[in-house]
């Protein structure tokens, strides 16, 4: 009889507590957090670049245009600074951009014959006076300078009239010399960019007609 009576307990006490746990209320799990507060989300580089390249190929997508073509000239060549400021002011409202490049050439003069510089103006003067001796009647004595003490037998524009004159020279026991005169020839040119491949208006641009426009690679 106790026993029966265990047994009825024990199955009484399982149904109750059955019960209750389909019935009882869900429990509340509070949600993880990647990161304390205030502080960034960690984010991977390849989510990261992915998003990145999803946005441009939005962006292009919405755009559709394609890349501004690019239109660059060169003008000049401009020998005198002056006229090079001149054609910058008048052509930089037609361009997007423009600057300018300068070359240094040195180019031929004509050419010296002469005496080598004297140890000093005496030896100068007294070699002179023995050119004036031997019939030479066209010298200079240079007297201050580079080339001071320096004997200038003459100016030639064409190598074979100095080859003459220092032929003659030397013929007289002279040690004339020959040297080809030279010059620094400064040009400049005008580099720019314009909308499209319409020429620009040269009007107005001093000696316009004997400058050459030509197309340029855009750098």
């Amino acid at each position: 009889m106790f026993a029966r009576i265990v047994f009825l307990l024990l199955l009484a006490l399982n149904a109750a507590a059955a019960a209750w746990w389909y019935t009882r209320p869900p429990v509340s799990i509070p949600a993880f957090r990647a990161s304390e507060e205030g502080v960034a989300a960690l984010v991977l580089l390849q989510e990261r670049d992915a998003a990145a390249m999803n946005q441009a190929a939005s962006l292009l997508a919405a755009d559709g245009s394609p890349p501004r073509a690019r239109h660059c000239s060169s003008l000049g060549p401009f020998e005198e600074q002056r006229a090079l400021r001149e054609a910058m002011a008048l052509l930089t409202p037609q361009t997007l951009r423009i600057q300018f490049q300068e070359s240094a050439t040195d180019i031929p003069r004509g050419y010296w014959v002469y005496l080598p510089a004297f140890a000093d103006r005496e030896s100068a003067l007294r070699s002179a006076r023995q050119l004036n001796a031997a019939g030479v009647r066209d010298y200079y004595v240079v007297t201050a300078g580079d080339h001071e003490n320096t004997i200038s037998l003459g100016l030639f524009r064409e190598r074979g009239n100095a080859s003459r004159r220092q032929a003659q020279i030397a013929a007289l026991g002279f040690p004339a010399r020959l040297e080809e005169r030279t010059e620094v020839q400064r040009r400049w040119w005008l580099d720019f960019e314009r909308a499209d491949e319409t020429p620009p208006d040269l009007a107005g641009i001093p000696g316009a007609e004997a400058l050459t426009l030509r197309p340029v690679p855009c750098g």
